[in-house]
């Protein structure tokens, strides 16, 4: 794997919260897309570092790429919310951030586990946004006491969305998931991983096969 060229910025929030940010750039970009990565559940210890593997292979395929702390996550400042509701907000200012300043008007919105329903909920509020890419959305029971407020955004946008999930998750059920999505708008995908959990997919043995798949999920928009 070739070393891309990386840079750190802080990228400030409306409502004043420092988000600590990093930019993977790839020597000779094949496409203006840039895919902003959004990490797992703050409160559970869910941090950009998760997401270096996808981000790495992503600029090994020619594409910028974009992980940030959501706020109380790493050296981002602010206090993580349990529902992910203020951290819609950091979404949105990461987006405008690299639209402004990756020179681009064209971002892939992917988001890991909790951080799947807060990039869903920011989606249609990014006007650069093309597509949206779910790891592990936790459409579950359980997992709806916290996340089910953000369900809605993202079912009801006609943006392109692809959702992949082991079929052993343990948070959503395929089930569960076929339910949610057959009254989604728009163009909707899924992708299934047989035998595979919840944070067995999040893992590193993983990285570079959700890359593999956001690739392709980019080629056909």
């Amino acid at each position: 794997m070739t070393n891309p060229i990386t840079e750190f910025h802080t990228v400030e929030t409306g409502d004043g919260v420092k988000l600590q940010a990093r930019v993977y750039k790839p020597i000779g970009a094949k496409s203006d897309i840039a895919v902003v990565l959004v990490h797992p559940y703050t409160v559970l210890g869910g941090c950009q570092g998760l997401l270096k593997g996808i981000a790495l292979n992503l600029v090994e395929g020619g594409y910028k790429a974009v992980t940030f702390d959501m706020r109380g996550a790493g050296r981002s400042t602010g206090r993580a919310s349990l529902t992910g509701s203020s951290e819609i907000n950091d979404v949105i200012s990461v987006c405008n951030w690299v639209s402004q300043n990756l020179c681009t008007d064209r971002i892939l919105l992917v988001g890991s586990s909790a951080g799947a329903p807060i990039a869903g909920s920011a989606v249609d509020q990014v006007q650069q946004a093309v597509g949206y890419v779910s790891i592990g959305y936790p459409f579950g029971m359980m997992a709806s006491i916290l996340f089910g407020r953000h369900h809605k955004a993202i079912l009801r946008s006609r943006k392109p969305k692809l959702f992949i999930m082991g079929t052993s998750d343990g948070f959503t059920s395929v089930k569960q998931l076929e339910n949610k999505l057959k009254n989604a708008e728009g163009r909707v995908e899924t992708h299934l991983i047989p035998g595979i959990g919840h944070f067995q997919m999040e893992g590193p043995a993983y990285d570079g096969q959700m890359a593999d798949l956001i690739h392709s999920f980019i080629g056909s928009l």
